[in-house]
Parts: C-alpha cells; structure tokens; sequence
C-alpha cells in the first residue's frame, strides 16, 4: 500500500508542498498574509475558483476540454441577474439561481451533443460555442453593460455566512466537492468517466454508451460554470460581459498542478482543491510581489493580467509536455 501510494497522490503532494512554500513566501513579502481573516478571504475567492474547476476536472478526466467556460460563467451570471426581466418578477426573483444555472447546463448539453453525438473534436466545438454564447450575451445587452442587479439570495450565496466561520461561497464548495468526490469514486458514471479516458473504444465496446457519459459530463461542466457566474454576479452585486475571461486558463491550470492528466483518465479530487488554493495562492502573491516591475527595469513590460496569464500558460505547456511523455513511454 505505501508502494503504491506515490503513483496515486505524488501531484497531490507536491501541489501542497507548494502550498505550504508560497504561504511561507507569503508572510515574508507581506505582513499578515498568515491571519486568519486574510487566509479565510483567499479561501473565498478559492471557492469561486474551485465551483468552475470542479466541472471542468469532470470533463479533462475524459479526455476532452470544455473552453467554453468563460462565456457560461457570463451566461450564468447575466440570466440570474437578469431573471426578473426574463420570467417576470414574481418568478424571476426566487427562481434566479436555477435559471442561471439552468442556462449553463443548456451550453453545457449543446457542447454534449456536439462533441459526443456529431464527434466533433472537443477544443474546436466548445470554443466556437463560446463565440456563439459571446454573440448571444451582446445581442442580449444589446452591446452594453446589464444594468440588473444581484437577487438577495444570490448575494447572501455569495458574501453570507451560514455557517458562522465560513462563507456561502466555501460552503457550496464544500458541498459541490463531496458530491463530486461520491460521484466519481462510489457510482457507475464516475467509474466510466474514468474508464472513457483511459480507453474509450474499449468501453464503447463493452456496452457502455460512452456517448450519454460525454453528454452527461459537458452538462454538469456547464452547470459548474453558470454557478460559478452566479456566485461571482452576488459578490459583486451585478453581471457584465467578459465576466468569465479571466478563469479559463487559471482553471484549467489548477486542474493540471493538481495531478489530472489533460489525456484523460487520472486524477482525483483532491488534487483539484489543491491546485484551487494554489492557484489562488499563486495570483495573491503575484499581487504581492509585482515580479512584472523587475522584467520591466530590463526592457519587458507586461501589464499585471497579462504577465499572470503567461505564467499560467506555461504551467499548462510544462505539464501537458510531461503527461504526454508519460502517455508514450507507457
């Protein structure tokens, strides 16, 4: 059992032995940075984080990509807000939360249906249905920023406590995480998403419909991502376009830190909190640190989000490198 346990969670190890260097990097760059409030501040914007990641991981755990998850989150986030104009106020205000959620499951399921019935390559389809939900919001807007504002259930998800101590938004993490965490290790869906990505052909041949799992896995990403819009719309008390471009990268580099394979087939949850709060670790200290002034003084200037954006994208490539190294020594 200790034999095999580093093949299992050595990504998971050393993501929170990352953890545990930038916290210490942390307190000395910036006073405070181990206080309880500031600790429990990035956990909250962690959970943002996490709610996206947590379909998205379903959906790399089978080989596939959903890059359509910047406009979901917007989608999310512009019918919750906007739920009262749509359904009428006498519905549109209790039913908010579901209607934006319910919003992303739709891109979610055209993204299914797509990549699992028409086999169309996934990295193309979702991110051309990314510019087909762009398109939609703008028409919906009309070209300018929503003026709806935030239901109060949906800033009390977003900035409340129901539990004294910890915030809505990590406690729907929590709770998003153990059903996640049940659905992949105890019922038949988790074991042939896992199956699917190590060998798809294998288990369509052995009478799984792999094509219902696929379709199955790009609704709940979308369902992910539209919550998580819905979370980001109640902290901030409104929606606006663009909402969801700066978590792409940032979630899919979380998933990968985390240990889950971008090939498919490997990965556990756990890793994916991990690589959450080391992300958001990582852009805190970023914040912290300014190293983007130090390229600057050397002739390379590059605007904050830009400068976070590359160092994510190399994240990506290294790890995608190493997994595919993996995949053809095995």
């Amino acid at each position: 059992m200790l034999r095999s346990l580093p093949k299992i969670d050595a990504a998971t190890l050393i993501a929170f032995g990352c953890i545990v260097l930038l916290l210490l990097l942390g307190a000395v760059a910036k006073p405070g940075f181990l206080s309880v409030g500031y600790l429990a501040q990035q956990l909250q914007v962690a959970s943002f984080l996490g709610t996206i990641a947590t379909g998205e991981m379903i959906v790399i755990l089978m080989g596939q990509i959903d890059l359509s998850i910047p406009w979901t989150i917007a989608i999310g986030g512009m019918m919750a807000t906007g739920a009262s104009g749509i359904l009428g106020p006498t519905l549109g205000v209790p039913l908010a939360v579901p209607f934006g959620i319910f919003c992303g499951v739709l891109v979610g399921v055209v993204n299914g249906l797509g990549v699992a019935y028409l086999r169309a390559p996934s990295m193309i389809f979702t991110l051309g249905m990314n510019a087909v939900a762009q398109g939609l919001m703008v028409y919906h807007t009309g070209g300018f920023a929503p003026q709806d504002r935030a239901t109060g259930l949906m800033i009390a998800l977003a900035s409340g406590q129901l539990i004294p101590g910890i915030s809505n938004p990590l406690l729907v993490w929590i709770v998003l995480g153990a059903v996640t965490v049940y659905m992949l290790t105890n019922t038949r869906l988790g074991r042939q998403i896992y199956a699917i990505g190590n060998r798809e052909r294998a288990v369509f041949l052995s009478g799984v419909d792999s094509r219902r799992v696929t379709l199955i896995a790009f609704a709940l990403s979308g369902a992910c991502a539209a919550a998580g819009g819905v979370l980001l719309a109640g902290w901030a008390n409104r929606s606006y376009q663009a909402m969801g471009d700066p978590y792409l990268l940032p979630t899919i580099a979380a998933i990968v830190l985390g240990g889950t394979n971008v090939l498919g087939g490997r990965g556990t949850y756990l890793g994916t909190v991990a690589g959450v709060i080391l992300i958001t670790l990582l852009q805190s200290i970023l914040s912290v640190l300014q190293p983007q002034d130090y390229f600057a003084e050397i002739g390379i200037k590059l605007p904050a989000d830009v400068f976070r954006q590359v160092v994510f994208g190399l994240v990506i490539i290294v790890m995608m490198m190493l997994y595919g190294r993996e995949r053809v020594v095995r």
